[in-house]
């Protein structure tokens, strides 16, 4: 079942610009960083969308880890850590089920001191198991545990999310 169409994910994708906006009038620069690939594609959305409300600088990084096992491999991000360092960063996924990928997604940045971490998410499911609070939420949905959420973002105009 379709639950969000192009156009209702433009929508969402601006409110939540709107309200990281509003969040970090005072920054000087803020770093959109998306966990895997649907997260970075989602981020670079999100930043492109952002950056047409503000002349505010923006970067966008990658956090590459193992969301199966995250304890496995090393979670890593494409922007050398001392630039994160005392900046504003949102990371970014595209579902938040039980926490997890964000919650580890922010180990690199526990050897750093940033000015502060958020997270947004295009959706939001209410079975989190890790102490995370996602700032920046496109739609909260409460599913049941065998339901899935697939968000397709490969094609701009044929942006979709289903739940199966």
């Amino acid at each position: 079942m379709k639950i969000l169409d192009n156009k209702q994910l433009d929508q969402k994708l601006e409110r939540l610009a709107y309200q990281i906006l509003e969040n970090n009038l005072e920054e000087d620069n803020i770093f959109f960083l998306g966990i895997n690939k649907n997260g970075l594609r989602f981020a670079k959305y999100l930043l492109t969308t952002y950056t047409k409300l503000t002349s505010q600088s923006a970067e966008l990084g990658n956090i590459m880890l193992n969301a199966a096992n995250p304890v496995k491999d090393e979670v890593s991000i494409d922007i050398p850590l001392k630039r994160l360092t005392n900046a504003s960063v949102i990371v970014v996924d595209d579902v938040a089920n039980t926490g997890r990928t964000i919650f580890y997604a922010t180990k690199p940045l526990m050897e750093i001191l940033p000015k502060k971490v958020e997270a947004a998410v295009l959706i939001d499911r209410k079975h989190k198991s890790f102490p995370i609070k996602v700032d920046y939420v496109g739609l909260s949905l409460a599913t049941t545990l065998k339901e899935n959420i697939r968000v397709d973002l490969l094609k701009k105009t044929q942006k979709s999310v289903f739940l199966e």
